[in-house]
């Protein structure tokens, strides 16, 4: 199936299914804030299943753990030193490489068992995947591919968050699948590959984290909980867990650390806004269902949150209480993995395979 041919069938799923939001193009102005300017054929990763049904997608999209589609992506990332863009298809047993300007294929990295983060530090030339089946985090060589070293964490190794003042990498693992009803936020070391600690989290499911620059602290979701545990970098330990009031399933977290804000995004279809300074819930902005990613751009004052409802929906901040949404890009089934890449002036989505359709990256310039 063809990517329009794909489209057509998706939108008109929708329309069927009469899910709650309006399924248009959304744009506050004569311009969208994406337009699409390439697709990225990821032709090895394929389905091989018959097209999924709206209906049947939307039972998942507001849970804990997205399902319904095989080889569903987690996060990008890219390396602007060698234009490189990490691809994650958490079934494929693999990381894919593609040149981010040109979208052609380079190298399949083998060996994952179910990926999900990859972090790549340009100084040393190494790659870093947690690998959530293995319980580990893995250390390629970034230019022959090569496994240098694996270290052992606890299952469903997933999120992370890396500090770039210190080179810590901090690694979301433990909970439900480690038979446990606590998580951990392990510490590794990205210069020795040594572990460094861990930071137990009250919560059996924990999902993205960001980091904040201007300061010790790092906001990670406390899924289960329904919260936002704040973490003390430096002294390795919990100061807090915030209630993220008004939302269902926090999945993705943002931060504007200028006006202190923080943007959590729930999978039933909230972003809500927190003082990042003490937690206090001060709005609620509608966005589609099933986020998974959302990042927050200080140059453009932008927010974009890509769903896995199909819609990457962005608003731009005016000022600290005041939000305008400027868009609902139309993007693919279960299309939740986004990466902004300002310095191309480029918004990336993964779309997994759908039916006889191979997996694809869309790529949109920031207009």
């Amino acid at each position: 199936m063809r990517s329009y041919q794909r489209y057509v069938f998706w939108f008109a799923a929708l329309a069927i299914a009469a899910w709650t939001a309006p399924r248009a193009f959304v744009f506050a102005g004569d311009t969208p804030p994406l337009k699409l300017v390439k697709t990225i054929e990821l032709k090895d990763i394929v389905s091989g299943q018959p097209e999924v049904s709206a209906e049947e997608l939307a039972k998942n999209l507001t849970t804990t753990r997205i399902v319904g589609l095989p080889n569903h992506f987690d996060h990008l990332t890219p390396d602007l030193k060698n234009n490189r863009l990490f691809v994650v298809p958490e079934d494929n047993k693999s990381i894919e490489v593609y040149d981010i300007r040109s979208g052609k294929f380079i190298h399949s990295i083998k060996g994952i068992g179910v990926g999900h983060s990859v972090v790549y530090r340009a100084d040393i030339d190494r790659i870093f995947v947690t690998d959530g089946s293995d319980g580990d985090l893995k250390l390629f060589n970034g230019t022959t591919y090569e496994l240098l070293k694996s270290v052992k964490l606890l299952a469903d190794s997933d999120a992370t968050g890396y500090d770039p003042a210190t080179h810590y990498l901090y690694i979301a693992d433990g909970g439900l699948d480690a038979k446990l009803n606590y998580g951990l936020l392990s510490i590794v070391d990205t210069t020795t590959g040594e572990r460094k600690g861990d930071i137990k989290i009250d919560s059996n499911r924990l999902e993205s984290m960001v980091v904040e620059k201007s300061g010790p602290r790092l906001f990670l979701n406390a899924t289960e909980k329904n919260a936002i545990a704040v973490i003390d970098r430096a002294k390795k330990s919990v100061l807090a867990m915030w209630p993220a009031t008004g939302c269902h399933v926090n999945a993705a977290v943002g931060i504007d650390e200028a006006h202190h804000r923080l943007f959590v995004g729930c999978r039933d279809g909230n972003l809500i806004v927190m003082d990042s300074d003490n937690g206090k819930v001060l709005q609620t902005l509608p966005i589609s269902t099933g986020v998974d990613d959302l990042v927050f751009d200080p140059a453009s004052q932008r927010i974009y949150v890509a769903c896995g409802e199909g819609f990457v929906n962005v608003y731009h901040e005016t000022d600290a209480d005041h939000y305008q949404s400027i868009g609902k890009i139309p993007t693919g089934p279960l299309g939740k993995t986004g990466l902004l890449v300002p310095e191309l002036k480029k918004y990336f989505v993964a779309v997994p395979p759908h039916g006889s359709a191979a997996a694809e990256v869309l790529v949109f310039a920031v207009e």
